[in-house]
């Protein structure tokens, strides 16, 4: 299946290399990454997960900012081998806790055995912790991670002590702690990201929900356990011929997603009746539900863009974001970028007066804007101006020849489909059992477009 796997810092450095076939030039990692840094393709910025160099297939996923990378000279399914290269860099981080490139040298031993578990002459064999754990007996070596910034959807909500402690989701799962204590845990994340197209006027065109419960145990012994959701919850757009609907006189519920699959290790006995799901949840991170809704909701942000002629050789640009949430949430990273026509030369921008985070920038290598702000509290609004310099006159439509806007970001604690856990319960093996839940939700940006 694949010849060859490595593991690549952001610098290039080669971290982990394993040579399965020996049908692959030794210099493969050093190639791959000299065509990724100056990748020149048909107007793409990066390279595509999948290409080919002098009949070598490259399959690479970035993940934490290191670059998984398969090689193969045969015809196999990209879409196989990139799954094969995210479980890799979710087993990797289930044993070493925090997955970045000083955890990987620090534990290359390990890595390695659980390379030689995971992969036989090319071919995946098991990617489940739980499995794993019976054939790798290497004990990893912890990094300290409040050195090093978390990566991952959870890694907004270690700003807040409150919330969570600061090891809960870098530690490894399989460990053993100082003094052979063990502290009974387990994370539930709702993880939502949303596609959204704005027309010009501001009406809303498209909107998608891809989500996922994703979920990780740090329970001794694999107790079982029940996850309530909404009760209101229905699946299948045509509610009435859907195998998990309500079949009520009330029609359907408020929480309608299309469709929705399930982990292996997912009962669906009960789910019917009372929308919970029942499970024993293997060791790792796993997971547990995805779904996707294109039923009408809320979006979080509101954006209007409009560029108008302000003399022959100027333009100006004025873009305006809205946060349609409750003022207790906090949209964090925010990114907006606009493109501009190719014969733009200048750009001075003006931001509103007394604003505090926010960065301003033109990239003249690809034409266009970009506005960063560091937070937007619910019901705030921002605008930026922004005065285009031509050197040319426009000689037809300039919304034709700029745009969309284009918007990333992420929101704690905050989910756009409504869907909820009512609940999470874990059967007691004794009076004084008592462990740790934590049920956390965030919002992101798949697609969120507004069109000039």
């Amino acid at each position: 299946m694949i010849s060859q796997f490595f593991v690549l810092s952001q610098r290039g450095d080669n971290i982990v290399f394993r040579d399965y076939r020996g049908v692959v030039p030794k210099g493969s990692a050093e190639i791959f990454f000299r065509k990724v840094k100056f990748w020149k393709g048909d107007e793409a910025e990066e390279a595509p997960p999948v290409f080919n160099v002098d009949g070598v297939n490259y399959i690479h996923a970035k993940v934490a900012g290191l670059m998984f990378v398969a090689t193969t000279r045969a015809n196999v399914s990209p879409s196989l081998v990139l799954e094969l290269l995210q479980r890799i860099a979710r087993v990797i981080k289930d044993y070493l806790g925090v997955l970045n490139e000083d955890s990987l040298r620090k534990n290359f031993v390990l890595v390695y055995e659980l390379l030689d578990e995971v992969i036989d002459f090319g071919y995946p064999q098991m990617t489940s912790t739980e499995v794993l754990k019976s054939y790798v007996f290497n004990e990893p070596i912890v990094v300290d991670s409040s050195r090093i910034p978390t990566l991952g959807p959870a890694a907004m909500f270690m700003q807040s002590t409150k919330r969570m402690p600061g090891t809960a989701v870098t530690k490894s799962v399989v460990a053993n702690e100082p003094g052979a204590r063990k502290r009974d845990e387990i994370f539930v994340d709702i993880i939502e990201k949303i596609s959204v197209t704005f027309s010009s006027s501001g009406y809303i065109l498209t909107s998608e929900v891809d989500g996922t419960i994703q979920m990780k145990s740090y329970l001794s012994g694999n107790p079982d356990i029940r996850l309530a959701l909404n009760e209101d919850l229905s699946i299948g757009r045509n509610v009435g011929n859907s195998m998990y609907d309500y079949r009520s006189s009330a029609g359907g519920g408020s929480v309608i997603l299309d469709d929705c699959n399930f982990h292996e290790s997912v009962h669906l006995d009960n789910f019917d009746l009372d929308r919970t799901l029942s499970l024993v949840p293997p060791d790792g991170e796993f997971s547990v539900m995805n779904y996707r809704m294109t039923q009408e909701f809320k979006p979080p942000f509101r954006i209007n863009a409009l560029i108008e002629e302000a003399g022959p050789l100027k333009a100006e640009v004025i873009i305006k974001i809205r946060a349609d949430f409750s003022s207790s949430v906090t949209g964090n990273t925010i990114a907006v970028q606009m493109p501009v026509p190719k014969y733009t030369t200048r750009v001075s921008f003006e931001l509103e007066s007394g604003a505090i985070g926010q960065a301003t920038d033109f990239k003249e290598t690809n034409k266009k804007l970009e506005w960063s702000l560091n937070k937007i509290v619910g019901g705030a609004e921002h605008t930026l101006r922004a005065k285009l310099t031509f050197s040319q006159e426009s000689h037809g439509n300039l919304t034709k020849e700029a745009g969309p806007v284009s918007m990333n970001f992420t929101i704690p604690m905050y989910n756009a489909s409504k869907l909820q856990v009512r609940y999470l319960q874990i059967a007691k093996k004794s009076k004084t059992y008592n462990p740790y839940r934590w049920v956390r939700y965030v919002t992101q940006a798949n697609s969120y477009v507004a069109r000039l």
